[in-house]
Parts: C-alpha cells; sequence; structure tokens
C-alpha cells in the first residue's frame, strides 16, 4: 500500500529524467494529471496522456520527458514539500520562490491546483504540494 503517491509520481519522474528515458508510466488520479498538466503548462514536459479504461485500477498516466540539445534534462530537481506527515500551508504573500524564480512551486488552493505564479496573481493561499527546478 502506498502512503503517498505524489511523491511516488515525483519520485518516477525524477528517476526517469535522470535515465534519460523518453517517457514514464504510472497509475492515475485526478491529482496527479493536474500536477502533469501544470508541468506541461509550465514547459517542463512535452505532453501528457490519460488512458481511458474501464476500470480506474487500469488507468495509466503516460508522460513524455522534454530533453535538451544534449539530452540534458529540462527537470533539474523535484522536491515534495507537503507530506501526509506533515502538511504545509501558506498564505499568498508568504508563497516561496525557486531558485529566485528559476523554478515553480504548485500549490493545492481552493480553485484547485495552480502554480505559484498564479497563486501570488490570484492572491490565494493553500498547501504547498512540491516545487520543481
Amino acid at each position: 500500500m502506498m502512503t503517498d503517491p505524489i511523491a511516488d509520481m515525483l519520485t518516477r519522474i525524477r528517476n526517469g529524467a535522470l535515465a534519460r528515458h523518453d517517457r514514464i508510466e504510472l497509475p492515475q488520479s485526478r491529482m496527479k494529471v493536474a500536477v502533469a498538466n501544470i508541468l506541461k503548462a509550465e514547459g517542463y514536459v512535452i505532453d501528457v496522456q490519460s488512458s481511458t479504461e474501464e476500470e480506474p485500477k487500469d488507468r495509466k498516466l503516460t508522460i513524455v520527458l522534454k530533453y535538451g540539445r544534449d539530452r540534458t534534462s529540462a527537470i533539474d530537481g523535484v522536491r515534495r514539500i507537503s507530506r501526509p506527515g506533515r502538511r504545509v500551508y501558506v498564505p499568498h504573500d508568504r508563497i516561496p520562490k525557486v531558485l529566485a524564480g528559476l523554478g515553480i512551486s504548485i500549490l493545492s488552493t481552493s480553485q484547485g491546483l495552480v502554480c505559484d505564479r498564479d497563486a501570488r496573481r490570484l492572491r490565494l493561499g493553500g498547501e504547498l504540494i512540491c516545487e520543481v527546478w
């Protein structure tokens, strides 16, 4: 039984990027799809594909990783901030900047999952899910 599926997703992305895999597959959930779509919108991954199987347990999420010309990954690092054992909540004016603005934070707000720039603009605080740079 897995206690933190978001941490598992981030670990699979990190390991896939370090091993230079083209794509990774993982079990699908709505939160994982939302995190992957934010990574796609911010330019860290090329594509996100969701399967439409009949059974929810058979659904897979495929993430196509992005690399530069010399096969350097677009993702240098990923860190899970809020964990099941220690939830981290921040107001909109205390959202940390990742690497002085070179990375992003993903927050769970009352309006869904958003990146740190959008949360500051919308003046939304929430649970700090992870940081990507």
